[in-house]
């Protein structure tokens, strides 16, 4: 059982807090996915699982046994780097084998294993080939298969695929989700790529500045965001926030009166002042009981899409439109009411 623990987990530079008491249980054979931007504090995390960085406070458990102290080649862990850390002297078979050399295991076993990982990867005809020779997406899988022959307890990801092209992306995502179902091993996944992480992971983990902000299924994240910092990291574009108030009822956004229905009401019930969250799918021209009239600052045509520009009062938002759709300088947008978030201004946090 290659379950992982964190239990308070800290991690400071001098005075600087950078991981601030991170607890999270990963399970089993799950496919977890740590993303925030730059900065927040999920590389750090990834680095301390694998032994790489000391820990300030809390603990780590691997399979029940607590590994704080614990050398990196002990917890039974392979590491994957973004930079692919291949040796360019080596050939594809000598990057592979070279981790299982260094163990000392017998010369049959490690061709038995590098074989079996080139099969899996659809590297057997490269291995002669050094890493100069290779594309940037046979590089990466290298890297996987000199992974995949030590069979460890836990695969641990620092942003594998951030060097490679965006068609490469997709079909890497495509082969990593693959491997992890046949190897049926835990992955820890680290990513500042929204899309990677809603199409890769079993559950995420959304960080901010050392925080836990939420920790759910994809399908969760994105329709149940916990506060205004998930809700606008996850999705594409980002979702409106518009500052309104509550009056008698109803939610005033600079000219627009919106009356709330009775759930609504409750949610908001001795409030005033309200962030509004409205995700751009779910603004259109079709239908919708919220009608709203908007200037057109700016259009973009991205092929399967139309993203259309606009300002609500002082707030930049934006709507998905077909392509074929033709924007004037005036558009009415259309709402439905239970499409509305509602978030606390002071907090950020959901009340509806």
């Amino acid at each position: 059982m290659a379950e992982v623990v964190l239990k308070n987990l800290k991690k400071r530079y001098d005075k600087n807090v950078i991981i601030n008491g991170i607890d999270l249980e990963i399970k089993d054979k799950e496919f977890l996915v740590l993303v925030g931007a730059s900065g927040c504090g999920k590389s750090t995390i990834l680095r301390m699982i694998a032994g790489l960085e000391d820990i300030s406070d809390g603990e780590i458990f691997i399979e029940n046994k607590k590994v704080n102290k614990i050398a990196p080649k002990d917890r039974d862990i392979a590491f994957v780097f973004q930079n692919y850390a291949l040796y360019p002297h080596m050939s594809v078979y000598e990057n592979i084998a070279f981790g299982l050399k260094m163990r000392k295991v017998e010369k049959e076993l490690i061709d038995k294993k590098v074989k079996q990982a080139a099969e899996v990867l659809d590297l057997t005809e490269l291995l002669d080939r050094k890493p100069k020779q290779l594309s940037g997406g046979q590089r990466q899988r290298v890297a996987l298969g000199r992974a995949i022959v030590r069979e460890p307890k836990v695969f641990l990801m620092d942003e594998p695929l951030s060097n490679l092209d965006a068609k490469l992306r997709v079909q890497m995502r495509s082969e990593i989700k693959k491997l992890h179902k046949k190897l049926q091993t835990t992955f820890i996944y680290v990513t500042h790529d929204q899309t990677e992480a809603l199409t890769m992971g079993d559950r995420i983990v959304v960080l901010d500045k050392g925080v836990i902000q939420q920790v759910d299924t994809p399908d969760n994240i994105y329709q149940n965001p916990k506060n205004t910092f998930v809700a606008g990291f996850i999705g594409s574009p980002q979702m409106n926030f518009v500052e309104g108030t509550v009056v008698d009822g109803a939610l005033v956004l600079a000219d627009i009166h919106i009356q709330l229905c009775e759930e609504q009401k409750q949610a908001v019930e001795g409030r005033t002042n309200l962030i509004i969250g409205i995700r751009p799918e779910n603004m259109t021209s079709a239908d919708g009981e919220i009608k709203i009239a908007v200037k057109v600052d700016m259009s973009e045509m991205l092929g399967s899409e139309r993203i259309v520009y606009f300002y609500i009062g002082k707030a930049k938002c934006s709507v998905k439109l077909p392509p074929t759709f033709v924007v004037d300088d005036d558009l009415i947008l259309k709402i439905n009411k239970k499409n509305l978030f509602l978030f606390d201004k002071e907090t950020g946090k959901r009340i509806y």
